[in-house]
């Protein structure tokens, strides 16, 4: 077995409910149930939109250290122990925390009464976490650095960090500093369309140069 190498500050963390703990740990003996019901509170918990749910192909046999049939075996289990709801509707079959919003949901889709617009997508949608992205891309993560990647969460998109971090990056810049300039500037001044950037990118470049010097005292 190879040993686990530890969690890191870069990573982000699952909520769990309590009733896992003092009740579901202890009841699940099957390792297959067990594997299926973390990985379904995981995904789940990381989906946008008004539905959160799964089908049987979102639950990665390799991930999971299962097998396709050992994977549709254990998600019986947990039907049968009503941790997660089965809803069907015209052949297609999707899997539902059992929580008041999950029951809500399943039978809505069983129904047949959900919004068009926001039509059941399984697949949970990738955020770049931001102190994963510093660290590949900057340098070590400090508490002071931490704690300004936090209010910069608050403060801006996850799109801006990245393409900020990524532009100081490019231009050889890399620290937190440089990418927080960028940010206030596009901030006070107003980010161009992608399409100008790229029509226009050695004059904004140098315009992003000097007024960035402006903010880093530089």
């Amino acid at each position: 077995m190879i040993p686990f190498k530890g969690f890191t500050d870069s990573e982000s963390f699952t909520q769990l409910p309590d009733s896992f703990f003092y009740q579901l740990l202890n009841e699940i003996t099957d390792t297959g149930e067990l594997k299926v019901t973390l990985y379904a509170l995981w995904r789940m918990e990381k989906i946008e939109g008004p539905f959160h749910t799964l089908c049987e192909t979102d639950f990665d046999a390799d991930e999971l250290g299962l097998n396709d049939e050992e994977v549709h075996v254990s998600l019986e289990k947990a039907v049968k122990r009503a941790t997660l709801l089965k809803s069907v509707h015209e052949g297609d079959v999707f899997y539902f925390l059992n929580s008041p919003r999950g029951r809500a949901a399943a039978e809505a889709f069983a129904t047949g009464n959900w919004r068009k617009s926001g039509k059941v997508m399984s697949a949970p949608m990738e955020r770049p976490n931001v102190f994963k992205l510093y660290e590949e891309n900057i340098g070590p993560l400090t508490p002071m650095i931490a704690d300004a990647l936090k209010d910069a969460e608050d403060a801006f998109s996850a799109e801006w960090i990245n393409e900020a971090i990524e532009l100081a990056v490019k231009n050889n810049k890399r620290s937190w500093k440089y990418a927080e300039a960028i940010l206030k500037r596009w901030k006070e001044e107003g980010r161009g369309e992608k399409q100008d950037r790229r029509n226009d990118k050695k004059s904004r470049q140098r315009d992003v140069e000097d007024k960035i010097k402006k903010f880093i005292g530089g």
